[in-house]
């Protein structure tokens, strides 16, 4: 589960890099590199969503995990 929970938490940076830029500048990283909602870049922003939601359960496994 680690590698998987690291993957996630990866795309999560990237997504939240990539709403920076798009916030701040108006630059769309992701667009810029794989084209304009093609293909590859709907499964990359959509893997950011899924890895968003499951990163959620990060929150969860704390609060379970530190009670004593």
């Amino acid at each position: 589960m680690k590698i998987l929970d690291s993957i996630a938490f990866i795309l999560v940076l990237i997504g939240a890099i990539n709403w920076g830029l798009i916030g701040f500048f108006g630059f769309d990283l992701v667009a810029t590199l794989f084209g304009s909602m093609s293909m590859f870049s709907s499964i990359i922003y959509g893997l950011v969503g899924i890895s968003g939601i499951y990163c959620l359960s990060f929150f969860a496994k704390k609060r379970y995990v530190n009670v004593e």
